[in-house]
């Protein structure tokens, strides 16, 4: 067994990642029809929009998840632009805006 300095340990090392594959970007799977994040973003897609209290009673959440699913899955990881307005009779409307 040969003894290798630190120095040729590590352009060994070297040259393995750089003779590696760059990584390349998988592309986003498609999504599923029947998945609550589709239910959420068609309830969003209505003309009327809807409400985190018709939210969390369609898709059986508390209010707190569909509020974070709005911020977290559709606006920061899906770049959706998701618009709210104060209704009189039905209070915060949320809708996709297009």
């Amino acid at each position: 067994m040969s003894k290798t300095t630190r120095k040729q340990a590590t352009a060994k090392t070297v040259a393995k990642r750089t003779t590696s594959k760059p990584a390349t970007k998988q592309p986003k799977p498609p999504q599923r029809a029947e998945s609550k994040q589709s239910q959420l973003i068609a309830m969003l897609k209505q003309p009327d929009g809807a409400t985190i209290a018709e939210v969390a009673k369609a898709l059986e959440w508390l209010p707190h998840t569909v509020r974070g699913a709005i911020a977290g899955a559709l606006k920061k990881k899906l770049g959706l632009n998701i618009q709210s307005e104060k209704v009189d009779d039905r209070g915060r409307v949320y809708r996709l805006a297009e």
